[in-house]
């Protein structure tokens, strides 16, 4: 079922699920959109999450569309009634016609927050994330971490946090985050933000699913003791866990729709470890979509799951899988196809 969970320390109290948008103003509508966020809101769901660069995959003629779309629909709300967040999107994704090049300085985290703000027709932010490092880390199907690849002037983190206290200050954000971070780095933002007084990170959006799960290793730990909240994107891994592609590789959907997209899960082992559960589903009873969303609800360490979908049929199946509860059987059997494929998207 879907519960209320704390949000780190800080006092915002979210929904275990979360409406992600990302294919808002792309694959969606903006009367598509509002149907979406209503059937959400309707469902129990109070939290929301964007970001500038969406949707995707992110173009100059299609970027800020998604918040316009959210902003629209927000404010017709009860605002104090929604957990809305966003994030400003980092360097080096080649993104040269967003800010010239999107960086975390003082100043573009400032600019990027007032344009946020701007499209979704709202005066404050409830969490505003930092999409990823500005340093160069092992993300978005990238495996090693290789100090021969970091990047020149990248701003400090203390330059980052001192940005974001000006916008909490100010009144503009309640609450900031992390996104696609890691064990040093989640540690190194609170470590500054105690010592300097600065705002705590109180979550982390990474991905985590049934075929990438990295986020055990390390940051689970490191979460639990610093009361960081875990939002798990990619909960169907780009669709992948809806069992689609297995019986027809060129199903509909963001993996076949768009060239070059979701490398991450393009890795050799990926098709058979996402075929082991989607064969367990259906022995079971369930579809594919049902095991992968039930077994994230399962997890104690879950805080909320960004679920997306593109229908109004996907959002109600992945809206009721938060009903299910998985049996110690099922669960034991998830954990066996993981010791025999651990996290091939990983």
């Amino acid at each position: 079922m879907i519960r209320r969970v704390q949000l780190g320390s800080s006092a915002l109290q979210v929904s275990s699920l979360c409406l992600g948008t990302m294919t808002f103003g792309e694959q969606n509508t903006e009367a598509e959109a509002h149907s979406q966020l209503d059937y959400a809101l309707a469902n129990g769901i109070n939290f929301i999450d964007t970001a500038e660069m969406y949707p995707v995959p992110a173009k100059a003629g299609t970027q800020g569309l998604t918040e316009q779309y959210v902003g629209s629909w927000l404010k017709r709300q009860a605002r104090a009634e929604i957990v809305l967040a966003t994030k400003v999107a980092g360097p080096n994704r080649g993104m040269e016609w967003l800010r010239g090049g999107p960086q975390f300085t003082r100043a573009q985290i400032i600019a990027a927050c007032d344009d946020s703000l701007r499209r979704l027709q709202t005066d404050y932010i409830d969490l505003y994330q930092l999409h990823w490092p500005a340093r160069h880390v092992p993300m978005f199907g990238q495996s090693y971490y290789e100090p021969s690849q970091e990047y020149t002037d990248t701003p400090s983190v203390y330059e980052q946090l001192a940005a974001l206290d000006t916008l909490v200050s100010a009144g503009k954000v309640r609450y900031i985050g992390l996104s696609n971070e890691t064990p040093w780095g989640v540690s190194e933002f609170l470590r500054l933000a105690r010592s300097e007084n600065l705002p705590i990170a109180h979550s982390l959006q990474n991905v985590y699913n049934l075929i990438n799960r990295t986020y055990d290793y390390g940051l689970c730990e490191t979460c639990h003791r610093e009361q960081v909240s875990l939002l798990a994107y990619s909960p169907l891994a780009f669709g992948l866990l809806s069992g689609k592609y297995v019986s027809d590789p060129q199903a509909a959907g963001r993996m076949t729709q768009f060239a070059n997209f979701g490398v991450r899960y393009l890795k050799p082992a990926v098709p058979a470890a996402v075929a082991a559960y989607r064969d367990l589903a259906l022995a079971h009873g369930l579809s594919p979509s049902q095991l992968a969303l039930a077994w994230l609800h399962s997890r104690w360490y879950v805080a909320s799951t960004i679920i997306g979908a593109t229908s109004m049929a996907q959002l109600s199946e992945n809206i009721g899988a938060s009903a299910l509860t998985l049996s110690e059987e099922l669960i034991a059997a998830i954990e066996e196809i993981h010791r025999q494929s651990p996290s091939p998207a990983q």
